[in-house]
């Protein structure tokens, strides 16, 4: 049996490539090729544009794949969300949809609109938007560069952005968040009916969301006497508690914990000070709780 996932072609392509390594696949792609290579012999791949995998899935071309929920309500596309996996194409954080104009402009909020003309991609939640705020305007689809187009061709956007970095060097202002979004693991209804497939879809999220749950965390494993524990274990945070270990001597323990990357460097001058010896620091590829 194989399981007939899709890759985000474009701005999440790398970023989704490199959360599969670290949940423990191997995608490879070719210049020459649609169809990635995957060290698991039951997957098999395809790049797609997120903005068409949820209809794909939905027809069944896809068992599952990998998409924003931005595209999902656009397409209004019937599946099954199997994972919500917060990352996105410069970190890992939800991404927003927003309304933007040029920093002159007189629009200072959604019901200033009225009449006016909107350029976006996301046409579909961009009306509905509009017409939740009782706003009638023209919304026209833009198939790219959208932050040139105001104020010559449309009076304001609605464009996706995770820092306002390029709306900003555009000398655009933002007045309001249309949407949040970030990447689902979706799957079709037949498939995810399908036992095997099923199976191997909730693997897959388990491993992806140990993934995430990793990113900014490191390992550390350190010695310490057992008349210094009381001591290291108030400098130290941890994911739970740390894992205390005797060892062979009977008055020496090891400590094993999970601590956020930034506070590392804090943290191991003061272990030292306490009598904390052998610190180690790891990476971690996963966390699975």
């Amino acid at each position: 049996m194989k399981l007939r996932l899709g890759i985000p072609k474009g701005s999440l392509e790398s970023a989704t490539i490199e959360l599969f390594r670290r949940a423990g696949w191997v995608v490879t792609v070719s210049s020459r090729s649609y169809f990635p290579a995957i060290d698991d012999p039951e997957i098999e791949c395809m790049l797609i544009r997120a903005q068409e995998m949820a209809r794909y899935v939905e027809n069944g071309i896809l068992d599952a794949g990998l998409t924003g929920m931005d595209w999902i309500a656009e397409t209004d596309a019937d599946i099954v969300p199997v994972a919500d996996l917060v990352y996105a194409r410069q970190s890992f954080g939800k991404v927003k949809w927003v309304l933007a104009v040029p920093e002159d402009s007189k629009i200072r909020s959604v019901q200033d609109l009225e009449g006016k003309v909107i350029a976006t991609e996301l046409v579909g939640a961009t009306r509905r938007y509009l017409a939740a705020n009782g706003v009638s305007a023209k919304v026209e689809f833009s198939w790219g560069a959208t932050e040139v187009k105001p104020p010559v061709l449309a009076d304001a956007i609605v464009e996706v952005t995770e820092t306002g970095s390029s709306l900003r060097a555009n000398k655009l202002r933002i007045v309001e968040t249309v949407m949040e979004s970030n990447t689902q693991l979706i799957a079709n209804k037949a498939s995810w009916g399908d036992d095997w497939k099923r199976g191997k879809l909730e693997d897959m999220k388990l491993l992806l969301e140990g993934a995430i749950a990793a990113v900014g965390r490191v390992g550390m494993m350190l010695n310490v006497t057992s008349a210094a524990l009381p001591q290291v274990l108030d400098v130290l945070p941890s994911l739970n508690s740390p894992t205390v270990s005797p060892l062979a001597d009977g008055t020496w323990v090891a400590v094993n914990t999970v601590l956020p990357e930034s506070l590392v460097r804090a943290i191991i001058p003061k272990l030292k000070a306490v009598g904390a010896t052998g610190i180690v620091e790891y990476p971690l590829n996963k966390i699975v709780v």
